[in-house]
């Protein structure tokens, strides 16, 4: 062996040399190997759904071309606007025996009881005495109210009847909603008749006796070349001859409701329509979902509640104010729905959605980003939407001049839910709902 071969060979021999940070090297480039495994896996999985989906939300048209809309931020629930459990103390009435009783009027009847009675002489004695008939008048409390099933009904002695309904079936479904009509404000005449605005058919009178139905305006009239889609609420002058109404907008109907608050749509009204010469007037336009109505005590203004926007318009039915039109509340603490009086001389409104400050408030959020509606309205129907919304029940007194003076909460709406209405009468608060099955009642002594 010469020496060239003896050294190739003792270098083949040469021993290894392992340190400590040889595993942990190792160790290093596998889990960066892995890493990098794990961010392309991800990477191609999350392009394979996000492609079709993009794909997807620019070929699927919208149902809705929503408006940026500017909203103040919520007021803080402070003071009287402190969250409470006070609506949990209603109690159900007639749950399950009605659906959506929306709003809620009462009328007492007067029932006649005869029964035998004696008469004795002054002094107590019994001599002479005489047995002869008398009859009592006693005042009996009637409740009416419009239901999702096109009916408007009647309680009386915790008996539910039904006295008339407009539409005709069937019902129960998003599509059969216009023919089968939907019942939304009501209101009693000078005459204990009703006056009921149903969001399909028009503006009616219904006898509470024999359930006889008169229409006043029709949904297919166009006043102002304008048609009426959307009736909503009604007032009514103390003689009967002026109803002020809501149309809630031209383009969408009741069922699709929350299409109308997500667009942001201004093509709501308020009208009159006198009972006497018949004419209907347009007194305001351009509203965002205009909703409840409500006369002030004097009849000098007539309040309008615009839902999209969280506030009451006035507007000025007489007086040196007359035909003008003011902010009476705005940014309020919810969305609000009806509007009432209460015995106070002020107003009770209804919220079935809040805006909570502090909080996230799902509404504010996507007030000015019309592109997320559009792509969660292309991709989720209207009642999937709806269930992301908090099911939160206020009701706040209003003063004459539109200060709070106090609110009553369900958070999680659970005793209240989907609240309407709150409708005051004698100590008692009747909420009504658009969709659940049952009216709550509430004891203003305990709350």
């Amino acid at each position: 062996m010469n020496e060239a071969e003896g050294l190739r060979q003792r270098r083949s021999f040469r021993s290894q040399v392992i340190t400590e940070d040889s595993p942990a090297q190792e160790a290093k480039e596998g889990s960066t190997y892995s890493s990098k495994v794990f961010r392309v896996t991800f990477l191609t999985l999350a392009a394979s759904l996000t492609v079709p989906l993009l794909g997807v939300t620019v070929l699927l048209d919208c149902p809705i071309d929503p408006q940026p809309i500017s909203l103040k931020e919520p007021p803080l629930l402070t003071g009287v606007l402190e969250p409470n459990i006070k609506l949990r103390k209603a109690e159900r009435l007639w749950e399950n025996q009605l659906v959506g009783p929306e709003s809620i009027v009462n009328i007492g009847e007067l029932k006649q009881y005869e029964h035998w009675q004696v008469s004795s002489s002054l002094c107590g004695l019994y001599q002479n005495e005489k047995f002869y008939l008398v009859s009592l008048s006693l005042k009996s409390d009637v409740l009416f109210t419009g239901t999702a099933d096109g009916k408007i009904i009647k309680i009386e002695d915790g008996e539910i009847q039904t006295i008339a309904r407009i539409g005709h079936g069937p019902c129960g479904t998003h599509e059969d909603e216009p023919t089968c009509g939907r019942p939304l404000g009501i209101r009693v005449g000078p005459n204990n008749t009703l006056f009921v605005a149903d969001a399909y058919y028009g503006l009616y009178e219904v006898n509470p006796g024999t359930g006889e139905t008169k229409m006043l305006v029709s949904n297919k009239a166009l006043i102002e070349g304008q048609k009426l889609s959307f009736l909503n609420d009604l007032t009514v002058t103390r003689d009967g001859r002026k109803i002020y109404f809501t149309d809630s907008s031209s383009k969408w109907q009741r069922r699709d409701y929350l299409f109308l608050l997500m667009e942001g749509t201004d093509d709501g009204r308020l009208l009159e329509y006198d009972t006497i010469t018949k004419e209907v007037k347009v007194l305001m336009k351009g509203l965002r979902f205009p909703n409840g109505v409500q006369l002030s005590p004097a009849e000098d203004f007539v309040l309008v509640q615009e839902t999209t926007m969280a506030r009451i318009r006035r507007y000025y039915v007489s007086g040196l104010m007359k035909g003008g039109a003011d902010m009476f509340v705005e940014n309020m603490p919810g969305l609000p729905d009806n509007i009432r009086l209460s015995s106070s001389g002020g107003y009770w409104v209804a919220m079935s959605a809040v805006r909570p400050n502090p909080g996230f408030s799902l509404l504010d959020f996507l007030s000015e980003k019309p592109w997320i509606k559009r792509m969660i309205f292309k991709l989720l129907s209207q009642e999937t939407v709806t269930k992301f919304v908090p099911k939160y029940s206020l009701v706040v007194e209003l003063s004459e001049t539109g200060s709070y003076r106090r609110s009553f909460h369900d958070p999680n709406g659970v005793t209240v839910a989907y609240v309407s209405e709150a409708h005051e009468h004698n100590g008692y608060l009747y909420l009504g709902s658009f969709r659940s099955p049952f009216i709550c009642r509430l004891n203003l002594q305990h709350v």
